[in-house]
């Protein structure tokens, strides 16, 4: 029997993928090896198109409002400064906002730390006395309470320790851990310049990727790639923009309410549960945490107050705004949305929590089409289905 050319390309092909996974898998020490060096290369590239992706939107957002294509069609000039302006105006904004929390946040926590200690010398001698009215008659609590105490010298000497001991172990010398700082600043600004890059060249960029997609992949599958990649940065926009809105009127919901309701560390908290909150679901309570232990070192009952207070806003936006201001934007169900955090969070941490939302969203949304194709190519509407 003759095989046609086109059989023998297949056949050729999968003898060529199963001895490469065969090899893969019985050499996967130094394949995994290889790849984390290729990796290791590539990251400023990598991390500067996660910058690049994170500063396109409000990029685009202000490049939109405040260049408006019909106003400034046919003036050569505007068209031209358009983009280079308004990616100036994002960075220095993010740079500016960056510069504010930073000697906000960095002065208070620096007091508040200074206090810490004190705060919870004082504090100890009331825990023993409610514990002494509660607990009176059982003498195994009352001997492990009056054994409390705390000695901020005795912290600050363990921390030392293992500053100069358990570090020292990890960073071998001073001059590792300056090469250390060195490289993490050349990786992060070769990413931020390549970012730069890609932000003000982004067309010609996806014209030339498109060029090479279509170069060795059929019409077809290249139309397919570019609606999947298309899906994939409208889902991961929208979810981004919908997160950082949400965190915002959360942090300042909360600076408002505990200034009004004179609760200690209004700013600081209000500023932890906005980065927080950018964590979906369990990002919120984390800063609750937080706040909760500042408070209750000085005032259980203000604590208290603060935890009331925490539940209310919690429904507010988790009923009036995260409704309306991230909505249906990842078009993913709450149960799913829960999985894709788990899921994330188990993989890759906190960083798996933003991302996998996203990524369930869009093979969800891909799963879906290819279902209701299925169900058209065998004449059964999703109506029929629900009579069943």
């Amino acid at each position: 029997m003759e095989l046609s050319n086109e059989t023998v390309r297949k056949i050729r092909g999968l003898i060529v993928f199963t001895a490469l996974t065969t090899a893969c898998l019985w050499k996967y020490d130094v394949v995994v090896g290889a790849l984390a060096f290729v990796f290791h290369i590539i990251f400023p590239f990598v991390l500067g198109g996660a910058i690049a992706f994170v500063l396109n939107v409000p990029m685009n957002f202000v490049q939109r409002h405040l260049f408006d294509e019909g106003k400034i069609k046919g003036r050569k000039y505007m068209c031209k400064i358009a983009r280079p302006v308004s990616m100036l105006i994002v960075v220095f904004g993010v740079i500016g906002i960056v510069a504010v929390v930073m000697f906000v946040l960095i002065p208070q926590l620096g007091n508040t730390f200074a206090n810490l200690g004190t705060s919870i010398q004082e504090f100890i001698p009331k825990v023993q006395e409610w514990a002494e009215d509660i607990f009176h008659n059982n003498k195994d609590i009352m001997d492990w309470v009056n054994d409390l105490e705390f000695d901020w010298n005795k912290i600050m000497e363990a921390g030392l320790d293992f500053f100069k001991n358990g570090a020292g172990s990890v960073l071998d010398s001073t001059i590792t851990a300056a090469k250390s700082i060195v490289s993490a600043i050349t990786t992060f600004f070769i990413a931020f310049v390549f970012a730069i890059y890609i932000l003000l060249q982004k067309e010609k960029l996806g014209l030339q990727a498109k060029k090479v997609l279509f170069a060795f992949v059929r019409r077809g599958r290249g139309e397919a790639a570019l609606e999947v990649l298309s899906l994939t940065y409208n889902t991961f926009s929208s979810f981004l923009t919908g997160q950082c809105v949400e965190a915002i009127i959360l942090g300042s919901m909360f600076v408002v309410s505990m200034a009004v309701l004179q609760l200690p560390y209004a700013l600081l908290v209000g500023i932890v549960i906005a980065f927080t909150a950018l964590i979906p679901i369990f990002g919120a309570f984390i800063g609750c945490g937080v706040g909760v232990f500042l408070i209750f070192i000085e005032d259980p009952v203000k604590a208290l107050i603060f935890v009331i207070l925490f539940l209310v806003l919690q429904q507010v936006e988790g009923n009036l705004i995260y409704p309306h201001v991230v909505g249906g934007s990842v078009g993913l169900p709450s149960i799913w949305v829960l999985a894709a955090v788990s899921l994330g969070g188990s993989l890759m941490g906190v960083v798996g929590m933003l991302i996998f939302i996203p990524v369930v969203s869009v093979i969800y949304a891909l799963f879906r089409e290819v279902v209701y194709l299925k169900l058209k190519q065998r004449e059964i509407t999703p109506e029929e289905v629900e009579k069943i």
